[in-house]
């Protein structure tokens, strides 16, 4: 049997998984901790790399290749399905194109593309705007073409919700459905309601519902996401925030106090780290060739 591509697992974790949660990983170490804790897919965040990797906000200023850096990282990891936001795919039709070839070259699973225009913001934030129905399409039809394994899952997000109401939102999600996306992913939705008429009004098809804390939408529940249409649950920065906050407390008790002993309850031990990264298995295979070595 022919070992499946990562679109091929990624796909297939959506078929297990009801709903198949998706968490955010800004760097390899925090990939490898999701997987070995039993995640079945994780997700690279745009604003992740720009916050993280770049000290920049998310407002479309890093390139395809910044955001290829940590997919590479990321993948090389881990096995578990990796899905990328692509921001608007950077630029026109040949390059969204180059973007999705890049990023299956790279190891990712999955992209989500949204209908932002280029000079893009936070979905959760206000003043967006949204290019086009006809450009949206446009780009998906860009991206489902450029594919080189069919199994290489493609979300279209759509920010009409917010900015023009469900009717548009759901209209938009169709016709890119229309275009050969797998998938929607509707931003900033408001109640559950609103996701039970936004999964009606697509017929079922993979919705992505995006439970990202201190947004505009509520932190509801995989139970009550899916009883309302959902398939996909995304957790953008959920840890991303919770290490920010760590590592801020650590700061502050090292200027306040002197030393760290106050916070080092709080930190990862040396042989927890270790055993993520499975550090004793590298040691033993060094230790194995010293020895070897001696004996020549």
């Amino acid at each position: 049997m022919a070992k499946l591509t990562a679109g091929g697992r990624f796909r297939k974790a959506l078929l297990e998984a009801k709903p198949l949660q998706i968490v955010g990983t800004t760097n390899a170490y925090h990939a490898m901790m999701a997987e070995r804790v039993g995640h079945k897919a994780i997700y690279l965040s745009g604003g992740g790399v720009a916050n993280t990797s770049y000290g920049l906000p998310d407002l479309g200023m890093t390139s395809m290749n910044d955001v290829l850096e940590d997919v590479r990282r990321i993948s090389s990891a881990v096995e578990t399905p990796l899905l990328v936001d692509i921001d608007t795919g950077w630029g026109g039709a040949f390059n969204i194109a180059r973007t999705i070839k890049e990023m299956t070259k790279a190891g990712a699973a999955a992209v989500h593309i949204e209908d932002q225009i280029a000079q893009k913001r936070c979905g959760h934030r206000p003043n967006k705007e949204i290019v086009s129905p006809q450009e949206m399409v446009d780009r998906v039809k860009a991206a489902v073409d450029a594919k080189t394994d069919d199994d290489f899952f493609i979300i279209a997000r759509t920010d009409a919700f917010q900015m023009e109401g469900l009717n548009s939102a759901v209209d938009r999600a169709q016709a890119c459905l229309e275009a050969g996306a797998d998938g929607i992913f509707a931003e900033a939705v408001h109640t559950l309601e609103d996701y039970k008429a936004f999964a009606d009004g697509i017929n079922g098809a993979h919705l992505l519902a995006n439970i990202t804390e201190f947004g505009a939408t509520p932190l509801f529940n995989t139970e009550e996401l899916v009883a309302n249409g959902a398939s996909m649950v995304l957790y953008p920065l959920s840890a991303f925030r919770a290490a920010n906050k760590a590592a801020l407390n650590v700061y502050e008790a090292l200027l306040r106090d002197g030393d760290q002993k106050a916070v080092v309850d709080t930190m990862q031990t040396r042989m927890e780290l270790y055993d993520f990264l499975n550090y004793h298995d590298f040691e033993q295979k060094l230790d194995a060739l010293f020895a070897e070595g001696k004996n020549k």
